[in-house]
């Protein structure tokens, strides 16, 4: 199963889990899906309402930024781990 690893600053929103077991595999939108369906308040900081990543957060599946390696259509295998990192902006 892949994992999905919460950041602090997006735990409340998956109900405190630093680290989110999903079945789904195949693709990274099947496991943003199974996300959607499980975790909404989640996906919705993920992705907007047309179902495209939101431009400040970053997606990584086995340390590969998704946008350079297929974007929703990158491969995901069990035992994955996907990492989302919302941009951190300061001045």
């Amino acid at each position: 199963m892949p994992t999905v690893l919460v950041p602090g600053v997006l735990r409340a929103e998956a109900g405190g889990a630093a680290r989110l077991e999903v079945t789904a595999e195949g693709s990274l939108r099947a496991v943003l899906e199974e996300v959607a369906e499980r975790w909404p308040r989640l996906e919705r900081r993920i992705r907007d309402e047309s179902g495209v990543l939101r431009r400040y957060v970053n997606v990584y599946v086995d340390g590969e930024d998704c946008r350079r390696s297929g974007g929703l259509e990158t491969p995901v295998a069990a035992g994955a781990e996907i990492q989302v990192l919302p941009s951190v902006a300061g001045g």
